[in-house]
């Protein structure tokens, strides 16, 4: 039998409607971030930093992109002998009538089989649509240290956020004494990231007797947690002080993109110590023209300016044409912006084209404009 200490299992089958078009054909990690990255990056990147050999990815949700993507372990240097990313779709079995993650423990509980072959001590179980930089063997140490059942990191947040997460209230060691998921009211500011280290054998166990009740939404978050705490488990708080970003809505998308060309970034993509691996696009040097007037901005490899770009992202191979100004945008993959076109705190997704003369969003506007579809002349959605 092949052994590990530790494994991961990154969930990546959510859809992330809250993303509207950008997610219509796409599973939420895989969309583009931070000039050439998809955000299921971050996660896989962070795991082969903290050398972690044996990675999970549970897909369900448009996948068939991401299937590809990830399948290209070598990309994290996960391409070894007794290492490697296994795409794990739900799959049709003899003894059960399903072909669906039914939620996030579930999806675990599932590929039971996977991890068995592994016998590892733990196991790491990642969201895969979170952007930050983390050493999980830190956490790891902690959760030993503190004789854990359960490990779960928390950041903290506002208080006017707290209620889009699982809250905890924890004691002076760091014990967590209650759970509570997207509360009301929340009793504290500790929110809890979707990540989790579990003593396998407890949580192997724990998983069997969920998947039988009916009653269960076969949740971590509703359901496995909250079981522990009544059943007394020690269950521990990993206290986390870096950049963690939540990318679930238009809004937050754009505010992770923007803070990349913040003064004194919290999140350094130029960290070669901790560095985020992604596809190798293979495409050319990007192209600055005449005309161009670039200010506070990310430009990436491929991309063409000779028009007029303060405070944006430019993702790779976008075009900013000539006389065409973009201000505190996001342009994705592939998006062009014609001659004299005006975009402003807007998302252009990948592919887009628009046309010259237009002008799209507006500085005053309390929310980012994703615009999706091409726009010819002087046509555009406000």
């Amino acid at each position: 039998m092949k052994q590990c200490t530790m494994l991961a299992m990154i969930l990546a089958g959510g859809r992330g409607s809250r993303l509207n078009e950008l997610t219509n054909k796409l599973a939420k990690p895989a969309v583009s971030y931070g000039g050439k990255y998809r955000i299921i990056d971050f996660p896989l990147s962070n795991c082969a930093n903290s050398d972690i050999n044996i990675i999970g990815v549970l897909t369900q949700y448009e996948s068939i992109f991401l299937n590809s993507y990830v399948t290209a372990d070598s990309r994290w240097g996960l391409d070894a002998k007794n290492s490697g990313i296994f795409v794990l779709p739900p799959r049709e079995k003899a003894e059960e009538n399903l072909n669906i993650y039914r939620g996030t423990a579930d999806a675990i509980s599932q590929n039971i089989d996977f991890i068995d072959q592994y016998s590892p001590d733990v196991v790491l179980i990642l969201s895969g649509d979170h952007i930050y930089k983390m050493n999980y063997q830190k956490m790891l140490e902690e959760h030993r240290a503190s004789y854990a059942d359960a490990s779960i990191a928390v950041i903290e947040v506002p208080k006017k956020e707290a209620s889009r997460f699982g809250i905890m209230d924890v004691d002076s060691t760091g014990r967590i004494l209650e759970f509570e998921e997207k509360p009301k009211q929340p009793k504290s500011q500790l929110a809890s990231m979707g990540i989790y280290i579990f003593n396998w054998k407890l949580l192997r166990k724990m998983l069997i007797a969920d998947r039988k009740n009916n009653d269960s939404s076969h949740d971590f978050g509703k359901d496995i947690i909250p079981t522990m705490l009544q059943e007394n488990r020690i269950l521990h708080a990993y206290q986390f002080n870096g950049y963690w970003k939540d990318v679930g809505t238009i809004d937050s998308l754009w505010e992770a993109n923007m803070d990349l060309i913040k003064e004194n970034a919290e999140l350094d993509l130029n960290d070669n110590s901790w560095k985020i691996y992604t596809e190798d696009t293979n495409t050319l040097p990007h192209f600055i023209g005449p005309n161009a007037r670039i200010r506070h901005a990310m430009i990436t490899q491929g991309c063409l300016v000779d028009g007029d770009v303060s405070g944006s992202v430019l993702f790779t191979a976008a075009q900013v044409k000539t006389g065409a100004k973009v201000i505190d945008s996001v342009l994705m993959p592939g998006s062009q912006v014609d001659s004299g076109a005006v975009v402003t705190r807007a998302i252009v997704a990948d592919g887009v084209h628009i046309g010259p003369g237009v002008k799209i969003g507006s500085a005053d506007s309390p929310n980012i404009l994703l615009v999706a579809k091409n726009v010819k002349g002087e046509e555009a959605d406000k």
